[in-house]
Formats: C-alpha cells, structure tokens, sequence
C-alpha cells in the first residue's frame, strides 16, 4: 500500500536543537530534509546546498516574486525560505519532508492553499528545558559573537510564546530522549489511516 509523505514542520529557537534532530532523521534515511534559502553568511564548514542556499538578498527577492516559496521570513535580520521543489515533488512521491522554519514560515506553510502540503502537514515546536539553558547552549557554540546571541536569546523568548499554534510541542531534554521522541512522532504519523492510499 501507498502513503502519502509527511511535512514534518519543525520550529523552535535557535540552540533548542531542531536542526540536530532534522539532520539525524536524514543521517537515518528516515526523511529527506528540505534546504532552505537564506541570505546570512556561511558559518565556519557550512556548505552551499548542502547547509543552506546561500543567496543574495536580490535574488533571493526575485525568488519571492516568483512564488517558489512556500513560506519565507526576516529572522535576525536576514531572509530565509523553503523553496516549493524541495517539498512538493517529494510529497506527491510519497517521501517524508523534513521542514525547519520559524514560527512566522510556520504560519505561512499552515495557510498555504497547496492540497498537497495541507494533507502531508504535522507541525512540532521543540521548547528548551529553560531560558538558562537556552543561553548556555548558545554561547556553548562559540559561533556567534555576544551581540548576535542576546539578540538570538531575546527574539527566542517572543517565538516560545508561539508553542501553542502547533499541533506537537516537544519539551527539550537530553540529545537522546529528543531524538527517540522526535523520530516516534514521525513513525507514529506513518501509521495514520487517512494517509494509506486505499487500493
């Protein structure tokens, strides 16, 4: 029997870990994880298509004109998108998406009209266990200076605010436990009987 992908749509501050838990799903050949668009700077050993894509703001608004993003946002100054070939086609083939966005993409890919994208949506918020944490994780990456994480940390407490408009919150606590819980969500969606294509 056939199914239809998921859009396993994750948001969460930056240092709650998200990105980790994408990119190990992937590692596991249990989804494919969309690569967003973005107009910030490469951080040390980040790679073009495989990271992100890096754009120039003109070209990245040409894109947005276009209407090959199925959401797209200003987050810490810099734009940032998924682009609609990195989701649809692989839904329609019945593969698993992995989609991180923030809470204002998030919104966008809900009222998104594509039928495709709103029968294959879940959509998770992953909170961190505290804002103390949060701050230590951030400063732990030794990647941004001290500017950049006061501002990460003050526009995380406005996007935790937003945990609620999402039909899955996952409660951060150690690597392992995100990770096990994460992957069972996606397992656990897999088995719903709206998306078995009757024969």
């Amino acid at each position: 029997m056939m199914r239809t992908g998921i859009l396993l749509l994750v948001s969460g501050p930056s240092g709650s870990g998200k990105s980790t838990l994408c990119r190990r799903l992937e590692d596991e050949n249990e989804a494919s994880f969309s690569v967003s668009c973005t107009t910030r700077a490469p951080r040390a050993g980040e790679v073009h298509e495989r990271d992100y894509y890096f754009l120039k703001e003109e070209d990245f608004l040409r894109r947005v004109e276009a209407g090959d993003f199925i959401e797209h946002a200003v987050v810490h100054g810099n734009h940032y998108g998924t682009l609609r070939s990195e989701v649809v086609d692989r839904l329609v083939k019945g593969m698993d998406v992995l989609v991180d966005a923030d809470v204002q993409g998030a919104a966008q890919v809900r009222d998104c009209e594509d039928p495709i994208v709103q029968c294959s949506l879940v959509d998770l918020f992953v909170m961190p266990p505290s804002e103390k944490e949060l701050a230590a994780r951030l400063t732990g990456r030794g990647t941004d200076s001290e500017e950049v994480v006061a501002l990460r940390l003050k526009n995380a407490v406005e996007e935790m605010s937003h945990w609620p408009e999402y039909g899955y919150r996952l409660l951060s606590a150690t690597r392992e436990e995100d990770y096990t819980n994460f992957k069972a969500l996606l397992i656990g969606e897999r088995m719903r009987v709206s998306r078995i294509e009757k024969s």
